[in-house]
């Protein structure tokens, strides 16, 4: 953030983009998917990195009428 604020203090033009992308992986092969974003998308360095440690470990579990899913 505070290379945004630090953009916006010399006018600069500013884009910043949230994304919620926490469902979207759930149903898709990890490593097909983060290979696509490094060739076709040309995602690296730090960015590919945020996305493989995101997609790494991740599980997933259902509460409803206070039971709670097996992992």
């Amino acid at each position: 953030m505070s290379d945004v604020f630090a953009a916006v203090d010399q006018q600069c033009v500013t884009l910043l983009g949230f994304l919620d992308l926490s469902a979207a992986f759930d149903c898709v092969d990890h490593e097909i998917l983060r290979a696509r974003f490094e060739c076709t998308c040309r995602l690296s360095g730090n960015v590919l990195c945020w996305l493989r440690s995101f997609l790494s470990d991740r599980t997933q579990r259902i509460a409803y009428c206070d039971r709670v899913s097996e992992v």
